[in-house]
């Protein structure tokens, strides 16, 4: 008796599509012929969860199934035409489930759909090789693939027994954390991290160039570092996502920094020059008379550098704020009363 197809791959009747070709995914690699050659148990076992994927992955199948249950399909699990609404062709031999011609196929794709059955009732040899490969690849030419007889499967073909494709998987991409300085993300560094080899070997050490400018929460692709492709596909990248710590009195939005800095009263209030620090050393600039606490001057080309155009900078803001003395000799309380009672006058005589 059949598993129930969920059961075979593991998840609720609930399950969405993500959840029902991630479940397929995992057990497909598991159970692959490539993977575990010469396993019949492990071969049957790749046959069911993708019998069960080929179903559960295809809207009307599923409701078929959910509706019919095993009923719905044949035993190779096409939906039967007196299932439902004419489903693969109806009375009379129309569309896929025809008598005679070319009868199904199985075939091995490589975007991890698993194996596909394709049927036909005629037609030239043309079509037939355009509706397998049209699947196969959904329309990406840059696919890798190749057929060989297996003894099984593609009936009636040139004489042959079937034909079947060798899977070409590309491996999957791995994910990872780095943490860098704000120095460091703003110049570039060259890192070294550890990672857990992606077959299992043990740690692996790569060297790794971290972009002057990049930002946070951004990543860093490594090509061909992730998980083992299969049947000779690609393996897959590794991609580091940047982490940047704080540094104090900084603050970094986009490729513009931000920075308090502290100026005399007097400087303020006569205008004059001040020493402000930035990311490539102090820098003098001039304030202008009547400067108020909480301006900003604008420091142009003093911030992040472009990751697109090394000859692009960001500016830095720097806030102004006013130092207010905290001890004062006799002769400057007594300046500072003078030039309090001047502003009161000045203020009566404007009145």
């Amino acid at each position: 008796m059949k598993q129930d197809y969920y059961e075979v791959l593991g998840i609720g009747k609930q399950a969405d599509e993500k959840e029902i070709k991630r479940a397929y995914r995992k057990l497909a690699k598991k159970y692959h012929p490539d993977m575990n050659p010469g396993d019949k148990v492990a071969e049957q076992k790749f046959k069911e969860v993708t019998e069960a994927y080929n179903v559960l992955s295809d809207k009307e199948k599923k409701k078929l199934y959910d509706q019919f249950g095993f009923a719905a399909f044949d035993e190779a699990g096409n939906a039967r035409a007196d299932a439902g609404s004419g489903f693969y062709g109806g009375a009379g031999g129309q569309g896929f489930g025809g008598q005679g011609g070319f009868r199904s196929g199985s075939f091995h794709t490589g975007d991890g759909s698993g194996y596909q059955e394709f049927h036909y009732e005629g037609g030239d040899m043309g079509d037939m090789f355009g509706d397998i490969f049209g699947n196969m690849f959904h329309g990406n030419a840059g696919g890798h693939s190749s057929f060989y007889s297996n003894g099984s499967g593609f009936g009636g073909f040139g004489g042959q027994k079937g034909y079947r494709q060798q899977a070409s998987y590309r491996g999957e991409d791995l994910h990872a954390d780095i943490t860098v300085g704000f120095d460091e993300a703003a110049f570039g560094c060259d890192k070294m991290i550890h990672i857990q080899a992606a077959d299992g070997t043990g740690v692996q050490s790569l060297s790794v160039h971290i972009p002057a400018g990049i930002d946070d929460g951004k990543s860093v692709r490594l090509r061909g570092k992730g998980h083992p492709g299969f049947g000779g596909g690609e393996n897959g990248d590794l991609l580091l996502k940047v982490h940047i710590t704080p540094r104090a009195g900084y603050e970094r939005k986009g490729m513009d920094v931000y920075t308090t800095a502290d100026i005399p009263f007097t400087t303020a209030v006569f205008g004059g020059e001040a020493s402000f620090p930035t990311l490539y050393g102090n820098v003098v600039c001039k304030v202008p008379a009547g400067t108020q606490s909480g301006k900003k001057i604008r420091l142009r080309g003093k911030g992040i550098v472009s990751m697109k155009n090394p000859n692009v900078h960001g500016d830095q803001y720097v806030t102004i704020q006013i130092q207010v003395p905290t001890t004062l000799t006799a002769e400057q309380r007594q300046k500072l009363h003078e030039y309090e009672n001047a502003m009161k006058q000045g203020g009566r005589s404007a009145a």
